[in-house]
């Protein structure tokens, strides 16, 4: 079966785990060029899994390649999308698609224009623990979902990140760097999202990195670090979320699925495996067994349902629409506050199509 060739732009601190996934672990996508605006990153990768090291004019000019994996920082993912279609390439980019919604309305326009695909990050719901979760709700066992909670609490990044100043700058703040996977879980489990409300916050209008080499610098916040939203389905559901670097400390669940006949306690979409747990009709907890592989950290999964996707002409999973509908809703919530008023999300997507089971 033909493979489909990709090539890297971005060698920084989340590329080492495509790096490795897509060098050893599937097989519709093959990776065979990286490159970065520091040569030395890509030569090291190279060497490190025997891939060419190459310009990103070299890399967007390889007739070779046909799909580009974007890595850089969330403030030129549009830029390095709409470069990467422009060049013939369908592109497969890092959450999120793009800061701003005529970002990724633009980038979707150019793919269309030009009989390109866009797939976008996270890829964890095709994990085994969100997968089984989707199985569970398809096959009733919880009833209707009648509403859901998804807290993503943290104290930030500068206590451990290289370069953490982009988190609290234009592009960043936990909705726009969590939200994708705690959105992306719940547009998969539950449909669409019609409308929002949200508040928000910066409650600490500095930070001071911690972590080496940087140590000791200060930075400067500039999105809220709080944010609080209530999302309203098409399918009738409510979720109440919250996203946050300014909690030291909780014990609040990740996900929570609350239906008519039970409750379903959904892992950290962050990752990629378990554990699932349901409740029937306020019964004890039960372990529920995963039903889909793909447990341990897949990521690299969606872009490799994407190039499978481009070789047999149907659609991918981890898709650009499903991208643009979450940074929509994300965008929603940031406005919601500024606004104090409900917003009604123009954006919709299909649910993704489940995996087969096993």
């Amino acid at each position: 079966m033909e493979r489909v060739r990709v090539g890297i732009i971005g060698c920084g601190n989340i590329s080492g785990i495509y790096l490795k996934n897509l060098t050893t672990m599937f097989r519709d996508a093959e990776l065979v060029a990286v490159a970065d605006l520091v040569p030395e990153k890509a030569e090291a990768a190279a060497m490190e899994y025997g891939l060419r090291a190459v310009s990103v004019d070299a890399l967007l000019a390889d007739p070779g390649i046909r799909i580009v994996l974007n890595l850089t920082i969330p403030n030129v993912h549009a830029e390095v999308n709409d470069r990467v279609l422009a060049a013939g390439k369908s592109v497969y980019v890092e959450k999120p698609l793009g800061v701003t919604r005529e970002q990724g309305a633009r980038t979707l326009a150019l793919a269309a224009a030009n009989a390109l695909r866009v797939g976008c990050a996270p890829d964890t719901f095709l994990g085994g623990g969100l997968q089984t979760c989707r199985k569970l709700i398809d096959d009733g066992i919880i009833g209707t979902p009648v509403a859901a909670t998804a807290f993503m609490t943290c104290r930030g990044h500068e206590s451990w990140h290289p370069a953490p100043a982009f988190y609290y700058k234009k592009g960043g703040g936990p909705m726009l760097d969590m939200g994708p996977y705690y959105l992306t879980a719940l547009v998969h489990l539950l449909g669409p999202v019609r409308r929002v409300t949200g508040s928000n916050r910066i409650t600490f209008p500095t930070r001071t990195i911690t972590s080496q080499p940087l140590n000791g610098t200060l930075i400067e916040v500039e999105v809220p670090t709080h944010v609080a939203s209530v999302l309203d389905f098409a399918s009738g559901a409510v979720a109440t979320t919250v996203m946050s670097f300014d909690v030291w400390k909780s014990d609040l669940p990740r996900i929570e699925i609350y239906g008519t006949e039970g409750t379903l306690q959904v892992p950290d979409p962050n990752t990629f495996g378990g554990p699932v747990r349901i409740s029937r009709r306020g019964g004890e907890w039960e372990d529920v067994p995963l039903t889909h592989g793909f447990a341990e950290n897949s990521r690299g999964i969606g872009l490799n349902d994407l190039a499978a996707a481009i070789r047999d002409g149907r659609p991918a999973r981890a898709s650009g629409e499903l991208a643009f509908h979450v940074l929509d809703v994300m965008q929603a919530v940031h406005e919601a506050s500024d606004q104090g008023r409900h917003i009604d999300i123009r954006s919709t997507c299909a649910r993704p199509e489940p995996l087969p089971a096993g």
